[in-house]
């Protein structure tokens, strides 16, 4: 492993951090500020702002990828070793499984490269570059100009910079907003698209406590999973090719078999998808009185169908694995979010906040933002129903699967009816909705969805309000006297698109009178019916309300930015590369209860004996478990499984790597304390936690229970 060497200046871009700042944020790593980097040193750290991100010679950065664009992945060897969470992976592994070999129920390790299985779509993306153009971007761009003209000119500006800021490589450019529109970056990105399946754990591992332990601590799942990125000759990206080699990435991690103890520091890179921290109180009342609800309870229902008919047949089990996974996921993050913000008196927090800000702004001489709470409770008066339709439509009609599958055929209904198309037109649409029809139905079982469309129809019926419902909801409500099941079953008994075969005689010979029978499909009405008044009469004024509510938020974000001046703000998160660090610590939940910061293996054998399906253990991994204690990993006669810390993480920091002061890989981070999800709009740091699987634990699964001595050899591990 070569040694951390970065000659490149660091930029200082922010001004000074106050000492006493709690060490919450998800930094951008050029916006590191001397004093930060000083702080993480203070805690652990032994690198340079340079180590941490380099353009010029490798650095951590080089180690770190977007996996797939929705979670974060890191290199742990020379050959292009990639380590993710198993629940990142999880699709993938679904596509290979069937009932004959079930490889999300016994796990997948290829015993040589040329069993790594490829996976079309897949991709894994390197920040190259990082450089700040807000100037470039905001060039024409006037004092109190309408907000469509500056976007106008914002978006003519970015594609003008990405344009030339690639021009002649491979490389992607893309210009990013921070700060709520007050400052642009420039990322610049290499993406590589061979990325094979090399190794997954079974669910009694990978996935070990299912959704009953989803955002919860204690944990203790080995949530991890091997992938390889493969290059042409020249190490650059290339589409796949049995012909591929492994990359050889400029930078690994070191695996550090030590692990971690209580108080050591710990830092995370990767991609946190979204945060909300800087939302005046009006905005998170209507998360948590409006949306967070709704979402909960038309997850809840779906939920309810589908984990019952996932219990009961394998293929369904395998079929919806993947789905059921994604939905329970948001589900049970947002009721974690609502208790702990209810907890933490998230409203008073940021009442007494704005109070402070609008006492500020009162003795700015010339400004007006003591204005800008009262702008927002107008725009959220008007903005507020709309989104709350939003949802509905998002999580009742849509959450339909035949509804999602119809409204995907509006393109290729339209272009049918049109004799002047020309025919490589209609038949490059043909060809999308064919394929979006085989992965439809490959995941798709009817039985499941006839009992979700009726809850999904009621919802829809009682939630909105009747100008909300759209002239087909109301037709079927009448003609069925509200027995939306009686609809299902004949919806479902009449549609050509619920039956493959028919679907693909449809697109066999797609013309002007198939275009018209999928026009008068039950389904297809349904899904137009649903979706086509909320796009009519919701969908524009929330682009207008939309615009209001971007430029309150870019105003108010440089206000708060003018208020706290002395104290560097950390932009809130938005799927670019970040940087967040804390230590190794348990928590206080509740009451006369604390968590440590380390799961142990003893801990899985115990939960197994509780009845819970998602605890249970295939019997290899019960009786390798029974000789857990006796091996090079275990630390006192047990093994650790899982710790938390205090670093602060999203969504999209799933696989991020976890590592000490020396860049060495001790944990993956993989989830939050349930109390923590709040940690999106606040941060609290005595409640607020990211859940991580421990190095050790991982090493201890590959090398005694998959056996997998080549990918051991691969890394480099320090003992």
């Amino acid at each position: 492993m070569k040694r951390f060497a970065i000659a490149v200046s660091f930029a200082l871009f922010l001004t000074t951090l106050c000492a006493s700042a709690p060490k919450e944020g998800m930094w951008l790593p050029i916006l590191l500020d001397a004093l930060q980097v000083e702080d993480m040193q203070a805690m652990g750290l032994e690198l340079t702002a340079e180590d941490l991100f380099s353009t010029s010679r490798s650095s951590l950065k080089d180690a770190i990828v977007s996996f797939g664009g929705f979670c974060t992945g890191s290199m742990i060897s020379p050959q292009g070793l990639l380590l993710t969470n198993h629940h990142c992976g999880y699709s993938r592994v679904q596509q290979h499984s069937s009932v004959e070999n079930d490889y999300l129920k016994n796990g997948y390790w290829a015993k040589t490269q040329q069993d790594e299985l490829p996976n079309q779509g897949l991709f894994a993306t390197f920040i190259v570059d990082i450089k700040e153009v807000t100037e470039r971007v905001l060039e024409g761009v006037e004092p109190g100009m309408a907000e469509t003209a500056r976007q106008a000119i914002i978006r003519r500006n970015m594609a003008s910079v990405e344009a030339v800021s690639v021009e002649g490589t491979h490389y992607r450019g893309q210009v990013r907003s921070f700060y709520a529109g007050n400052r642009f970056f420039l990322i610049i990105s290499e993406t590589y698209n061979d990325v094979r399946l090399v190794g997954a754990p079974p669910n009694s591992i990978g996935k070990f406590g299912g959704d009953t332990d989803n955002w919860v601590w204690p944990r203790h799942t080995g949530d991890f999973a091997l992938f390889r990125i493969y290059a042409g000759p020249d190490n650059r990206p290339a589409a796949y090719s049995a012909d591929n080699k492994p990359f050889i990435p400029k930078h690994y991690l070191p695996m550090a078999a030590n692990g971690v103890s209580e108080g050591d520091f710990t830092m995370v890179y990767g991609f946190p998808g979204t945060t909300e921290q800087y939302r005046p109180s009006v905005a998170v009342a209507h998360i948590l009185h409006d949306q967070y609800p709704i979402r909960i309870d038309l997850r809840t229902q779906r939920l309810e169908v589908i984990d019952r008919y996932m219990a009961a047949n394998d293929t369904i089990r395998i079929r919806y694995a993947s789905k059921q996974s994604s939905i329970a996921n948001g589900w049970k993050k947002w009721q974690g979010a609502l208790y702990g913000l209810e907890r933490a008196e998230v409203m008073k927090v940021k009442a007494g906040r704005e109070t402070a800000f609008i006492q500020w702004a009162r003795q700015q001489e010339g400004s007006t933002a003591h204005t800008l709470l009262e702008a927002y409770e107008k725009a959220y008066k008007a903005y507020a129903p709309l989104s709350t339709y939003r949802e509905y439509i998002n999580e009742a009609a849509l959450g339909m699967e035949i509804v999602s599958f119809a409204w995907r055929w509006s393109n290729l209904v339209e272009l049918g009816k049109d004799k002047n198309i020309a025919p490589e037109q209609l038949d490059a649409e043909v060809e999308r909705v064919r394929q979006l029809a085989s992965n439809f139905f490959r995941n798709y079982h009817l039985s499941v969805d006839r009992e979700v469309v009726p809850r999904m129809l009621e919802a829809l019926y009682m939630g909105l309000p009747p100008g909300q419902h759209g002239t087909e909801l109301q037709r079927i409500a009448l003609k069925y006297k509200g027995d939306f099941d009686r609809y299902a079953h004949d919806l479902f008994r009449k549609s050509l698109l619920a039956d493959r075969g028919r679907v693909d005689v449809l697109l066999n010979n797609f013309n002007p009178r198939a275009a018209k029978l999928v026009e008068k499909d039950p389904a297809y009405q349904l899904a137009t019916g649903l979706i086509v008044p909320y796009l009519q009469h919701a969908s524009s004024n929330l682009a207008v309300l939309g615009n209001t509510i971007d430029s309150l938020d870019r105003l108010y974000m440089q206000a708060q930015i003018d208020f706290h001046k002395g104290r560097t703000l950390y932009p809130d998160a938005n799927s670019s590369l970040r940087i967040t660090y804390g230590k190794v610590e348990g928590y206080e939940p509740w009451d006369a209860v604390a968590f440590e910061s380390h799961t142990w293996v003893d801990g899985i054998k115990e939960k197994s004996r509780i009845d819970n399906p998602e605890y249970e253990l295939i019997p290899d991994v019960s009786t390798w478990l029974e000789r857990a204690d006796q091996s090079a990993y275990a630390v006192d006669g047990r093994v650790p499984v899982c710790f938390v810390a205090s670093n602060h993480t999203s969504g999209g920091n799933s696989g991020s790597p976890v590592m000490n002061g020396k860049g060495q890989l001790v944990g993956l981070n993989f989830d939050r304390n349930w109390q923590g999800t709040m940690s999106d709009i606040l941060y609290d740091i005595e409640q607020c936690r990211n859940i991580s699987v421990d190095v050790r634990y991982i090493l201890f699964v590959v090398d005694t229970y998959a056996g997998a001595d080549r990918l051991m050899e691969e890394m480099e591990i320090v003992r």
